[in-house]
C-alpha cells in the first residue's frame, strides 16, 4: 500500500471507528460534549455516568504477559454485567469478508484469553467490515 493510500484507509478507518464510538457513547450514558457524530473526538477513556460502563479508543491494553495484538480500536468494558468487548474495525477493498473476519478473531485471540484472566470478564470480540459495496456486521466469537 502506498503512503498515500495508507493515509486515505487511515483517515477513513479512523472517522468510522469515532462514529462508532460516538454511538456507543450514547447508547451506554457518556456525557457528550457534541451533539453530532462528526464533531466528536474520542478520549482515550470514557466512563458513563455511574461508572457501570468504561469504554477505551484506541488503547493498548495492560496484561500480565506480552500479547502482541493488544490494542483493538474500541473497548467496552461493563463492570456492572462483567463483560468486555474487544471491537475492531476494517475497511476491505475485495469481498472476501469471512477471511477477514477469521483473521480478526484471531489476531484477537490470546488477548481475549487474557483479558478474561485479568479481569474477571467474559469477553468477546466483534469485528466490523466495511466493504466498497457497504456493511458487513459479522457474528460475534463468544469465549
Amino acid at each position: 500500500m502506498h503512503n498515500l493510500a495508507k493515509e486515505q484507509y487511515i483517515k477513513g478507518h479512523d472517522r468510522v471507528c469515532a462514529q462508532l464510538h460516538f454511538n456507543i457513547c450514547k447508547e451506554t450514558g457518556v456525557q457528550m460534549d457534541k451533539k453530532h457524530w462528526y464533531e466528536h473526538v474520542p478520549k482515550s477513556v470514557q466512563t458513563s455516568q455511574g461508572g457501570k460502563v468504561t469504554i477505551l479508543w484506541n488503547q493498548q491494553m495492560q496484561t500480565d504477559r506480552t500479547i502482541p495484538n493488544n490494542k483493538p480500536d474500541i473497548i467496552i468494558r461493563d463492570n456492572e454485567k462483567g463483560t468486555c468487548m474487544l471491537i475492531d474495525v476494517a475497511i476491505s477493498g475485495d469481498r472476501n469478508v469471512i477471511k477477514k473476519e477469521a483473521e480478526k478473531i484471531l489476531k484477537y485471540k490470546d488477548l481475549t484469553t487474557e483479558v478474561q484472566h485479568v479481569w474477571n470478564v467474559k469477553t468477546k470480540v466483534i469485528t466490523i467490515i466495511i466493504v466498497a459495496m457497504g456493511l458487513f456486521q459479522s457474528h460475534s466469537e463468544n469465549t
